[in-house]
């Protein structure tokens, strides 16, 4: 016996609820937008977000007023730049005679300039090579202790120096490393020779290196905790189900979490590879004197400041920032090939 829509084995018709195809009674699709729909007017955006603009204003003059203004003075790179040919030191530049490009010719047939980037470019390849991987491995160490209280402890012993100044930073190792530091007294009290590794200009490299990684090394161990932090459990779990001991886990599932932030923060500090301090070097720039400790921001305002050579610290300082900026596009294209975002997308 054939049965039609609506009826049942019985006889008996069924409700009219029932009758109804079962491809109705299925959810309806939602239609998709369509990724070239109608664009958002600006009027309509400006009112929906007019609270969020409002707030980052303040942000925005601030950074106009103190980054980008002060960049208009580098005209005076390519003057004869005296402050005191006019009332005042703007109107001075309008007042200042055009040399061209002399200071640069002037600034490449200066050996303290050579001396200066050479120093700076040593210090920059040591403190890669011997601060960067620093965080990254007090950040696996912490990440590997069981106990939250034990590691928010030695987090916040770690992050601690951050907040010292460099005036601090150099006291401290005054006391422990200076010729009448800790160390040199021990030393003394046992008959032993004097010891005074604050004076010692060819130990100074490594010396403001160690600095470095004591004042900054928790800040960096901060974010790439974060990064781990936002590393699903279940990859070690998975991991370690398949046989995967401690340290392969951390080669392969840790490691690739923090290449990204690795990479970043390599194009940052690539980028700033010819600032690699100011206020360090000038502290002790007395002990170990100026061929030691001369770096290209010391330089720089050695002769701006010092020497009142403001045409040719600008051209110095110029010089820097393009090379700056040349170092963070190729940093930020080698992170591309690998992979990696870096500062920017493609």
């Amino acid at each position: 016996m054939s049965l039609t829509a609506g009826s049942r084995p019985d006889g008996v018709r069924a409700p009219a609820a029932v009758e109804e195809p079962v491809a109705a009674l299925a959810p309806k699709a939602v239609p998709e937008k369509r990724s070239g729909g109608a664009k958002v007017p600006f009027r309509t955006r400006l009112r929906r977000d007019r609270a969020l603009i409002l707030m980052t204003l303040p942000a925005i003059a601030l950074l106009l007023l103190f980054n980008y203004v002060p960049l208009l003075g580098n005209v005076v790179a390519f003057q004869d730049y005296d402050p005191y040919v006019s009332s005042n030191g703007v109107t001075a530049i309008f007042h200042s005679p055009w040399v061209g490009v002399e200071q640069f010719s002037r600034m490449l047939g200066d050996p303290l300039f050579w001396d200066a980037a050479k120093n700076t470019l040593v210090l920059f390849v040591l403190q890669l090579v011997l601060f960067f991987p620093v965080p990254i491995a007090l950040a696996l160490l912490i990440n590997s202790v069981v106990r939250p209280r034990v590691r928010a402890v030695a987090q916040a012993i770690m992050y601690l120096p951050h907040f010292f100044s460099w005036v601090l930073v150099v006291t401290v190792f005054q006391q422990i490393f200076g010729g009448a530091g800790i160390i040199a007294q021990t030393m003394e009290r046992h008959g032993w020779g004097g010891f005074d590794l604050m004076t010692n200009a060819s130990f100074f490299k490594f010396l403001v290196t160690a600095q470095s990684v004591w004042k900054d090394a928790g800040w960096g161990v901060i974010v790439f905790l974060a990064a781990l932090a936002a590393v699903s459990t279940d990859l070690y779990e998975a991991a370690a189900m398949d046989g995967a001991g401690r340290w392969r886990r951390m080669w392969h599932v840790t490691l690739p979490a923090l290449r990204p932030v690795i990479a970043l923060l390599l194009v940052l500090r690539v980028g700033d590879a010819l600032s690699v301090g100011f206020e360090q070097f000038l502290l002790q720039r007395d002990a170990v004197g100026a061929g030691a400790s001369e770096v290209l921001d010391t330089y720089v305002w050695n002769m701006g400041i010092q020497n009142g050579d403001f045409s040719y610290a600008a051209a110095v300082g110029l010089v820097k920032g393009a090379i700056g900026i040349c170092l963070v596009l190729g940093a930020n294209r080698f992170a591309h090939l690998l992979g990696e975002q870096g500062v920017y997308k493609k």
